[in-house]
């Protein structure tokens, strides 16, 4: 037990360190020499502001000599010359501040967007696998405290630790060298217990801060999972389920955010008691010296001075320190997410994939998902150019496995994949999916119009592109009788459309890319039998002229297919045309019969 908890601040060190250079490159932008132009005046103007803040008490304390009639002014001033460069002083130490600031403004917004963007790419570039085991929602959460982290470093972190250090260091050696040792040993004693105790208490408190980041990525990711099935959540009148589910995990928050604040409190208390009795212990040694004669007023008002320049800051620390440390938790998380490797990527030579005719081979392809459990075991099959190949079979055969290793969503375990004899594996993802159009079972569509949906499909398309492929997907007709027309927004996931009409959407965005290769994911087995016909229609047309690959639940819609394959448990068991593989009365005939049996009984 004592290794583990000796182990935990050495992990959260290296975690802090491997963080703080991960954001060091963008602090110093090797390709943006006026960022790091900016990045040095910064530095100058914080020196500056740090300099100047550490004169003005010795500003002050002559103008209480002098007033006092005590020592010889500095710079022969006066009294009242005294107080203005005081003021100046003052004025000058917050102006280079403010200069400072917005000299780094465009560095650390900067750094921010090229973060976030890092981050949104990466997270296009992991597999699929990855994102159908992870919650959307929390993936966002994650995102968006860890961008915030790094904006609160580099504000905090550059402006108010460093520059803390720097005036700690400063106004030691003036006490020491204006007054007496003793001054610093205090200082030094009280900054390394308050140290101690806000880092000891601090990394109590992040165990609490985590427990409570827990318990809000969960509430936040029940409540747009919830939202996300406002519909089913209706069918089921599960609105009372849904927010007492709901407020389950708020519970959850709740309690986890009043132990933080409770936390809080006690840090709050403990470093109040000890900056205050390092402030008593040095003004009384500056009282003695006075009641003495070895010091003036004038120094009692400075040493007062620079203990109030310092604690101001320390109190400042304790809620610096804290937010940093979880700054660095939030964006550890972000940059776990950045180092998650991408499952699938292009190897160092691979070649832009050339489509002549749209010839595909699976030769012996071997698949799973998990090793325990093979999903497609030696499959071989060859799908001519321009042919129109149906893969069909039960739930669980593999046939939607299929479609997934062709668009490269996975890489094989066993065999190959082959377009126009050029293994996939061998190509580029970007030319490999642009050659690939896919119409899946539920199109999902972007909440904008109609006109982005379609346009999606071809960067720049013109009015005149999008309104030829609408046609051809059968439903420009449809378009031109709303309101709006093209400018029609489609709502979440396009749910202000009805099932066929975001097919047909699907469809011309599809023909809009202009794919040699069609992928048809059970495109309509989620329709009605009047829009089923409708779509097959549109996809009919779709398929001109392109090789089609098929993954078909309902029979009907493939019986014209060139050729149909059954799959069983991951294998082929039956292929042929749909009359030569009714004739054989085989497992392509159960099913093909016992929709008909369902169909009828409907």
């Amino acid at each position: 037990m004592s290794n583990a908890n000796s182990d935990a601040p050495r992990e959260t060190r290296r975690s802090g360190i491997r963080i703080i250079r991960a954001v060091a490159p963008y602090l110093w932008p090797a390709d943006d020499r006026t960022l790091r132009i900016r990045v040095v005046l910064a530095m100058v103007m914080l020196v500056s502001a740090k300099l100047i803040a550490v004169s003005t008490p010795i500003l002050y304390k002559g103008a209480v000599d002098t007033l006092a009639g005590e020592g010889v002014p500095p710079l022969a001033l006066g009294a009242i010359g005294l107080t203005v460069a005081y003021g100046v002083a003052r004025a000058l130490n917050v102006g280079f501040q403010q200069l400072r600031d917005a000299l780094f403004a465009p560095v650390a917004q900067r750094a921010l967007r090229r973060l976030a963007l890092e981050t949104f790419r990466h997270m296009h570039q992991l597999s699929l696998r990855y994102h159908l085991t992870r919650k959307t929602g929390g993936l966002s959460r994650i995102i968006e405290r860890g961008v915030k982290g790094v904006d609160f470093l580099l504000r905090f972190l550059l402006f108010s630790i460093g520059p803390l250090l720097l005036e700690l260091i400063l106004i030691a050696i003036i006490l020491t060298v204006l007054f007496d040792w003793w001054y610093l040993l205090i200082v030094v004693g009280v900054l390394v217990s308050y140290v101690w105790f806000t880092f000891a208490v601090t990394e109590w408190r992040v165990k609490l801060r985590r427990e409570m980041n827990t318990q809000d990525t969960d509430a936040n990711q029940k409540a747009i999972d919830s939202l996300l099935n406002f519909e089913t959540v209706k069918y089921f009148g599960a609105e009372e389920r849904e927010a007492q589910r709901y407020d389950g995990a708020m519970r959850g928050y709740e309690r986890a955010a009043l132990k933080t604040s409770y936390s809080l409190s006690f840090l709050n208390f403990g470093q109040s008691v000890l900056i205050t009795s390092g402030l008593v212990g040095v003004m009384v040694l500056a009282a003695i010296g006075v009641q003495a004669g070895t010091l003036t007023v004038g120094d009692f008002v400075m040493v007062n001075a620079y203990m109030i320049q310092i604690t101001v800051p320390l109190n400042f620390l304790g809620t610096v320190y804290r937010e940093i440390r979880q700054a660095l938790i939030d964006m550890g998380e972000m940059f776990d997410l950045l180092e998650q490797p991408s499952e699938v990527v292009d190897r160092p030579d691979a070649r832009e994939l050339q489509v002549a005719g749209g010839e595909i081979d699976f030769d012996n392809v071997r698949f799973s998902y998990d090793p325990a459990r093979e999903i497609l075991r030696g499959v071989s099959l060859s799908v001519g150019a321009g042919q129109r190949v149906a893969i069909v079979g039960a739930t669980g055969s593999g046939k939607s496995t299929v479609g997934r290793l062709l668009f490269r969503f996975y890489d094989v375990t066993g065999g190959a994949i082959r377009i126009d004899g050029q293994d996939i594996r061998e190509v580029t993802q970007e030319s490999l999916h642009s050659a690939i159009g896919v119409v899946p079972q539920d199109t999902v569509l972007f909440n904008d119009t109609i006109r982005y949906n379609i346009a999606y499909g071809l960067d720049d398309a013109t009015q005149e592109q999008i309104e030829e492929v609408a046609r051809a997907a059968q439903i420009h007709d449809f378009i031109r009788s709303l309101p709006e027309g093209y400018e029609t927004q489609v709502g979440e996931r396009g749910l202000k459309l009805s099932g066929g009409e975001k097919q047909r959407v699907g469809i011309a965005r599809t023909l809009l890319k202009d794919p040699p290769i069609l992928l048809l994911d059970e495109a309509t087995s989620a329709l009605d039998t009047d829009t089923e016909q409708e779509i097959k229609s549109a996809l009919d047309r779709a398929g001109q002229g392109r090789t089609v690959i098929t993954i078909a639940h309902r029979l009907s819609t493939i019986a014209e297919s060139d050729l149909i394959v059954v799959l069983e448990a991951g294998e082929i068991v039956e292929q042929g045309s749909h009359a030569m593989l009714l004739a054989r009365r085989g497992r392509y005939a159960q099913l093909w019969n016992r929709q008909l049996a369902d169909e009828s009984a409907a």
